[in-house]
């Protein structure tokens, strides 16, 4: 699930209208989801945990994908989520270091897959907030925020010039500085 690219999509949906309720209230959710039609089925799902309207009584008003404002920019996410594991089910907040909230969620979905094999299916994302960098909690994300951070280069092969190259030499060359 996580290979495919998710999308942000806002969903609005409400009750049907009756004679009790004329005018139902609206509710909103920003949802993670690879296409709109996986978006108003998650929807429905946490709305009849929520607030115990099913689709059969319901309605869907809208469906909008959202876009970042800022895509070309690094940002600090901080993601609240719950999750169920074979003990039980789970609060967690996690941070990321990525482009686009959609990209963080892919990363989180990613994470929860590799250190707690939790499935799609089972993380439930709360809140997606953008952090900033006074206010990063994980020592995984402050070490990147230092500044003039650089990156050992290991094993680098230098190449001789074309022109004046041996096709073979008497030693192998050295590639750890």
């Amino acid at each position: 699930m996580s290979a495919a690219r998710l999308n942000e999509y806002q969903v609005v949906g409400r009750k049907l209208p009756s004679e009790q309720e004329p005018v139902p209230k609206l509710f909103r959710m920003r949802l993670f989801a690879p296409n709109d039609v996986v978006a108003k089925s998650r929807f429905w799902y946490f709305l009849k945990k929520l607030r115990k309207v099913k689709k059969a009584a319901g309605e869907i008003v809208s469906v909008n994908q959202i876009f970042e404002k800022r895509p070309e920019q690094i940002k600090n996410y901080g993601i609240w989520l719950r999750y169920d594991s074979r003990s039980g089910t789970h609060n967690m907040y996690k941070e990321y270091r990525e482009m686009t909230r959609c990209e963080a969620v892919v990363a989180c979905y990613q994470d929860m897959a590799a250190r707690h094999r939790a499935r799609f299916r089972s993380v439930q994302i709360i809140r997606v907030a953008e952090v900033s960098n006074a206010d990063v909690r994980r020592p995984y994300i402050k070490q990147l925020l230092t500044p003039k951070l650089t990156f050992p280069l290991p094993h680098r092969v230098i190449r001789a010039q074309k022109g004046n190259r041996a096709l073979f030499s008497a030693k192998r060359p050295s590639t750890y500085y």
